[in-house]
């Protein structure tokens, strides 16, 4: 029996809450999860937790929202109770994929069209002046022989400069503050909006500077009239890519959680997302059991990663095992980044007469894993095995697994699989909520978690 210690349970994995409050010796507190008529999340804890330790547990699989949202709740009325700490246990992180920058050739979240795109003229796409900043040299044009800057001090100086010219030809200059020459003034720096696009052919009379001359002191132009060119917007900025993963990581932390505990995130750049402790711990060695004991001479497969991103993963239970390992490269060409389905597939190593073990983190449409088999089985392969953390799932990829050359699939119960277990007899479940509850235990001690990274 664990004394202070509080464990709440969300409806997202009632089953994995009750292995863990067994594996503890103490019952899951008592809360009132429900939904209002109007699809609000309602949220009632019905037992007292002042100054207790609260885990919270909830993974992310299913309705991932609105579990989500019940979190959130959850942790909040927690902490307005006086809960002494506050740990949200979420065996699958929700939203922890879309932390990535998307793939694309600049690998920039925000993608850029063709730099050429609409330039006309012989203006090149840097000399489009961004805002200058002091001590900047600003991207120069040719005018009336010299080159002038585009900020205020070579508007100054082209002023002057004409002002020369102008007494030179005997005119006297008449500066009035009317709104014709406010509206020259920024005529001139109209080149940040595109009307620097216009090539500047200075006719051979004089320029005046009153403002009523021409339009602008600069543009002495036939084809400039006083409308502003049509609005193009520049182009590439609509494709914005929102990256969701902070903005989760934010709210956790503003929710009032203490501490984190998860399960294999998808990308090991997340933890520094948040300002609390993040305990991320490993698949790998249930999966690495499951290779020992359960595949027959293990010794002669072969584990192979389905993509670039998860060879550290596959790797590391390779060196523990030592057993050889195979890369599957997804070779992306510029002509078919569109098309996800067209990004042609290469194995870096050998799996001919082998057993071949597939390592991933997360099986969410299950596309790459049953891509990778159908390209092992091509390579001579005799048996295909997945071994996923975190089976979400989703979409038709129960069917899709059975139709595929897949011989097991092997995934842990961080979501909850009771209904995919139906409908799939190649599915394989591991427990792993005595991981989650050792943690549980070992954090609400005070003890070293890292026991639970390195064991062998």
């Amino acid at each position: 029996m664990v004394r202070g210690l509080v464990v709440l349970g969300g409806s997202s994995h009632p089953q994995l809450t009750e292995t863990i409050c067994n594996h503890l010796g103490i019952p899951p507190a008592k809360a009132l999860l429900a939904k209002f008529s109007v699809g609000e999340t309602r949220v009632e804890i019905e037992e007292s937790v002042r100054g207790k330790d609260v885990f919270i547990l909830q993974s992310g699989g299913g309705k991932v929202n609105d579990h989500l949202m019940e979190m959130l709740i959850m942790v909040s009325a927690c902490k307005t109770a006086s809960a002494r700490r506050v740990t949200v246990v979420l065996p699958l992180f929700p939203y922890s994929r879309q932390s990535d920058i998307p793939y694309n050739k600049t690998g920039a979240p925000l993608t850029k069209g063709p730099a050429q795109a609409q330039l006309k003229a012989d203006y090149t796409f840097n000399s489009r002046p961004q805002t200058p900043y002091p001590g900047q040299a600003n991207a120069s044009h040719h005018h009336h022989g010299h080159q002038h800057n585009n900020g205020s001090n070579g508007l100054h100086k082209s002023f002057s400069r004409m002002q020369i010219e102008d007494l030179d030809n005997g005119i006297t200059p008449r500066r009035k503050d009317t709104l014709d020459s406010v509206k020259s003034e920024k005529s001139d720096k109209g080149d940040y909006f595109g009307e620097s696009k216009l090539h500047h052919s200075t006719s051979s009379s004089s320029m005046q500077i009153n403002g009523i001359g021409t339009e602008a002191g600069t543009h002495s132009n036939s084809q400039y009239s006083s409308q502003p060119p049509p609005f193009e917007p520049q182009r590439g900025y609509k494709q914005w890519v929102a990256q969701a993963g902070t903005l989760v990581a934010d709210l956790v932390t503003c929710a009032g959680a203490d501490h984190v505990i998860t399960m294999d995130l998808h990308d090991p750049q997340y933890q520094g997302f948040f300002d609390i402790p993040v305990d991320n711990l490993y698949g790998r060695h249930l999966l690495r059991k499951y290779i020992q004991y359960q595949i027959p001479n293990y010794q002669q497969a072969v584990i192979v990663s389905p993509d670039a991103g998860g060879a550290k993963r596959a790797t590391a239970i390779a060196d523990q095992l030592g057993m050889p390992f195979a890369l599957i490269h997804k070779e992306r060409r510029p002509t078919q980044i569109t098309d996800r389905q067209n990004a042609t597939m290469m194995l870096v190593g050998d799996v001919a007469n082998r057993t071949a073990i597939l390592i991933d983190d997360l099986a969410d449409t299950s596309n790459t894993i049953t891509r990778a088999a159908k390209l092992l089985k091509k390579e001579g392969a005799m048996t295909v095995y997945a071994l996923v953390t975190h089976g979400v799932l989703s979409g038709d990829a129960i069917e899709r697994i059975n139709a595929s050359a897949l011989d097991k699939v092997v995934v842990t119960n961080s979501v909850d699989q009771a209904e995919n277990k139906r409908k799939c007899p190649k599915l394989e479940v591991l427990e792993v909520g005595n991981v989650f509850a050792e943690a549980i235990r070992r954090v609400h001690h005070g003890e070293s978690i890292s026991v639970l990274f390195h064991y062998d």
